[in-house]
């Protein structure tokens, strides 16, 4: 007969046995890990995006971001533009107004959402027409429309009234086109 020694034997416990009860631990902590798997899948999962979005609202989100980023391009240029240097006004303006629209355009993709915005010279000289005053009882100098954007003299310089835009949205379901003229001064 053969007889175990202590350095066979850890814990009173056989090199067999020890195996053994290591293979079954490894299944349980298997076995535990499976529920676990599936609880971060389902934490992860983010559905159909494109089912949530409702175009109107997209639109109307771009819209506004669209109205700010107007707004900041023409503070930017305020008071820094003489009438005559009317078209480099606007260029400087479209320069700042560009960054701020890649911005919303980029916004839009991250989301699931294509927005687009194009420069609409036709919806800004709609609006010249209609709005800036003509004749002798005009209050300020002539109005005038570069590209998409109508300026109007102003004490010899150069003051944005308004910009025309085509904002253009697509999601998996659905497109929208609206025109907009976001407006500064009337």
């Amino acid at each position: 007969m053969v007889r175990m020694t202590d350095e066979h034997r850890v814990g009173g416990i056989s090199p067999d046995e020890r195996g053994q009860l290591v293979l079954v631990a490894a299944a349980v902590i298997a076995l535990a890990l499976v529920p676990m798997a599936f609880a971060y899948l389902q934490l992860g999962y983010h559905g159909d995006v494109g089912t949530d979005v409702e175009p109107a609202t997209e639109l109307a989100d771009a819209e506004r971001s669209l109205e700010r980023a107007v707004e900041h391009a023409s503070v930017e240029i305020d008071g820094e533009y003489d009438w005559d240097r009317r078209e480099a006004g606007v260029d400087a303006f479209q320069d700042v107004l560009d960054d701020d629209i890649d911005t919303i355009e980029r916004l839009g993709h991250a989301e699931g959402v294509v927005i687009e915005i194009v420069n609409g010279a036709e919806p800004a000289a709609t609006w010249r027409e209609g709005t800036c005053p003509s004749g002798p009882m005009r209050s300020f100098g002539p109005c005038e429309l570069i590209d998409n954007v109508v300026v109007q003299e102003r004490a010899g310089e150069t003051a944005v009234l308004a910009a025309g835009f085509e904002l253009r949205l697509a999601t998996p379901d659905d497109q929208a086109t609206v025109e907009v003229v976001v407006v500064i001064f009337e």
